[in-house]
């Protein structure tokens, strides 16, 4: 298992831009330089898609943690691939407790969850309520993903207002989730822009959020602004 995890670090490493792994490592300063090799998303995307056609990706997700960006990269573009729910859940589950960062955790989406979503709610449940940031953070992903359109229900909001954290990528989080709320269910989430619903540090990044979005409409817009 050791040199197949070696031979999948030097397939990266052919794959190498280190002016990209350089701009990488300034959008995640948790995360030392060093942990970034510098491979474009489309390649690891492209990478994944291979290892599961293939049958090659089950030994590399099952050894963690790993020690690259990349890695832990790869690993969340293979879940979001897997077709098998049972197992997609599992290594979701299993992966989670070691994403570091706030790439790695927003582009993970398993495709299979959108067919399976009374159960994924489930977990949802749980993830939002864990002390891991990035856990947290995944369970509000989720929500804002598959149920702010057709499955739409306050209680969903009401579940991300009552998330209580100091930690900046929880709350940046929550201010993208009532930001693109307010694109979709603008009426049922305006509440939650008025002051008391929210934190205010929480409430003024989702205004800022909505108001720089071009999916909100310039009236929906400006009453936000004056809420301010």
């Amino acid at each position: 298992m050791e040199e197949m995890k070696n031979d999948i670090v030097k397939s990266l490493y052919a794959l190498q831009d280190a002016v990209y792994g350089d701009f990488s490592a300034k959008l995640i300063p948790n995360i030392s330089r060093d942990c970034f090799i510098g491979v474009r998303t489309p390649q690891l995307r492209k990478l994944a898609k291979d290892m599961v056609k293939s049958g090659e990706y089950k030994d590399f997700i099952s050894y963690l943690p790993h020690k690259y960006f990349e890695e832990n990269q790869l690993h969340a573009f293979i879940i979001s691939e897997i077709h098998d729910f049972d197992m997609a859940i599992k290594e979701t589950e299993r992966f989670l407790s070691y994403v570091d960062n706030w790439a790695t955790c927003d582009q993970m989406s398993p495709r299979v969850f959108k067919k399976n979503l009374g159960v994924v709610e489930k977990y949802v449940s749980k993830w939002i309520k864990s002390k891991d940031v990035y856990m947290v953070r995944f369970g509000i992903k989720t929500l804002m993903q598959y149920w702010l359109d057709d499955n739409f229900d306050i209680r969903y909001a009401d579940m991300v207002a009552n998330i209580k954290s100091k930690e900046y990528y929880i709350n940046m989080m929550r201010a993208w989730y009532f930001a693109t709320a307010a694109a979709k269910q603008f009426d049922a989430v305006l509440p939650y822009f008025r002051r008391g619903k929210l934190d205010e540090w929480t409430r003024l990044r989702a205004i800022q959020k909505a108001t720089e979005s071009f999916r909100v409409s310039d009236k929906h817009k400006e009453i936000l602004r004056a809420l301010r």
